[in-house]
């Protein structure tokens, strides 16, 4: 019998998910429903989908299943990263649904055109994010200062991957690309299989017990 899952997420423990609750519970009585589970946690919505409860909580539903959110913010406080679970929920079968919003993500048309507009409202935030970043570069270097590393300062290939084995381990056993777990770190493909080799990931999930594979699109 296909789930209804509630999930509410809070940034500080000053925080609560009350109102959270209530406007999914609100929701759930005006279309006579009701939820298996409500799952609450206290994270910053900056942390990876994968790194959290909501995470855990998708490998463990099925189509047909069904995840109520109160709004979209708290899937993620990242466009690309709300885009890329609730497409990644279409793709299985698993309705989203975020109630004061009024959105309704499932395997249709009208859901996909939704989920392509989240899509393009992050690309287009990463284009101001990076046209912003080079005009205050630009700025900077008028006023004189020297950018870069300093003469005779060296900075690893990989300095953007140190850290992160954890990560990329469970995107390996999710079965990601290097293209998509590339794209993930900000790092060229060639570096990212490179840093995969050189650190003998791979090996580090032969023993996982295979799920599906959540990080290919």
């Amino acid at each position: 019998m296909p789930k209804v899952i509630a999930y509410a997420r809070v940034s500080t423990d000053k925080q609560d998910a009350e109102n959270q609750r209530f406007e999914i519970e609100k929701y759930l009585a005006r279309t006579g429903q009701r939820y298996d589970a409500f799952i609450e946690e206290t994270v910053s919505g900056k942390r990876d989908v994968s790194e959290r409860k909501l995470g855990e909580l998708m490998k463990t539903l099925d189509r047909g299943d069904t995840i109520i959110v109160s709004e979209t913010s708290r899937i993620s406080r990242r466009l690309s990263e709300i885009f890329n679970t609730i497409q990644h929920c279409i793709d299985l079968g698993i309705t989203v649904i975020a109630v004061k919003q009024n959105y309704v993500f499932a395997d249709d048309i009208n859901s996909k055109v939704i989920a392509f507009a989240f899509g393009l409202a992050a690309e287009i935030e990463r284009d101001l994010i990076s046209q912003r970043t080079k005009e205050a570069l630009a700025r900077k270097k008028s006023e004189g200062v020297v950018l870069g590393r300093p003469a005779g300062s060296f900075q690893h290939k990989h300095y953007k991957l140190h850290g992160q084995d954890e990560a990329i381990t469970e995107m390996l056993s999710y079965k990601a690309s290097v293209a998509a777990m590339a794209r993930r770190f900000n790092v060229n493909r060639k570096t990212m299989q490179s840093y995969i080799d050189d650190n003998d990931l791979r090996q580090k999930v032969l023993n996982q017990t295979p799920v599906s594979n959540i990080w290919t699109k």
